[in-house]
């Protein structure tokens, strides 16, 4: 290969790529050729260059192979053949792999596919998201060597995984986080909603508020109201004296819960008035129309 790559036009683009690989996997092979299902011993198989998990449950993955061992493996894993004669590469179905092998079996049924190296990624990608299998930044992780590889846009790339241009977007922000926040996200101490509330601090403060959630169990709405007081620089909750009626006020609080943005209500004596929603990025006016929808 190369030392440079060229970046492959849009032209020959993910859905191209797959077309081929889809085409060539629905063609049966005669005996003896490369493709096909076959019958594969477990130890003739490698993990494969392009996974994108980093890490799998241990207990998930003893359920499993207690499944295997019980009723056998239902769908077969997808390999492609490597140089080296008599091995291949894992593409799709780690978990079923390493769970056969807990499992005690010595085969696994494997469909064989010819797949350039440019598909191998977008394939695995896919498998995994379709059975919700990664965890936020592993997709986000994947997703952004999906972008890259192909040169694709969000909305491309959000369209090959079957996800939301917006969703897309927002992973790959993840990206974004301080590394100790992302570890955070990694061992599921926060999830997206903290970690979106997280994006809009500094990094030095996005360390200090997540470890505040974590200690304290915050929710994304708790989440989203320390943010706001560390944007602003003020601290939690100081009394202020206001010249406001105590039911606006309270209807004020009410909405600012309800929406987990500042709210404020001007009323006049004539009835008419004014409700100002204040907000710090594009994230929160995004959640804020969501929350209008609902």
């Amino acid at each position: 290969m190369a030392a440079s790559r060229k970046k492959k036009p849009l032209g020959r683009n993910l859905d191209a790529l797959l077309g081929k690989t889809r085409a060539a996997a629905e063609k049966a092979s005669p005996e003896g050729e490369l493709t096909g299902l076959k019958e594969l011993p477990l130890d003739v198989i490698e993990p494969g260059r392009y996974q994108p998990r980093s890490a799998m449950d241990p207990d998930r993955l003893e359920e499993l192979a207690d499944s295997i061992r019980e009723q056998g493996l239902v769908q077969p894993i997808v390999v492609r053949p490597l140089a080296k004669q008599g091995r291949y590469e894992l593409i799709a179905g780690e978990r079923r792999w390493r769970a056969c092998r807990m499992a005690g079996m010595e085969t696994i049924p494997a469909l064989v596919r010819e797949i350039a190296d440019e598909a191998t990624l977008a394939l695995a990608l896919i498998e995994n998201i379709q059975r919700e299998d990664l965890n936020p930044l592993e997709e986000a992780v994947a997703l952004r060597r999906l972008i890259d590889e192909f040169g694709l846009t969000h909305e491309q790339a959000a369209r090959s995984v079957g996800r939301s241009r917006t969703s897309v977007t927002n992973l790959l922000r993840l990206m974004e986080l301080a590394p100790e926040v992302r570890e955070l996200v990694d061992s599921k101490q926060i999830d997206m909603g903290h970690a979106r509330a997280l994006l809009t601090l500094e990094r030095s403060d996005q360390i200090r508020a997540a470890r505040e959630v974590v200690d304290k169990d915050l929710s994304v709405r708790q989440t989203e109201a320390l943010v706001r007081r560390l944007r602003e620089g003020t601290p939690a909750k100081k009394k202020t004296t206001s010249d406001k009626p105590a039911d606006i006020e309270r209807l004020e609080q009410e909405l600012t819960e309800t929406l987990c943005a500042p709210v404020s209500v001007k009323h006049s004596a004539s009835g008419k008035g004014q409700v100002t929603i204040r907000y710090t990025s594009l994230d929160e006016l995004d959640g804020l129309l969501e929350r209008f929808r609902r």
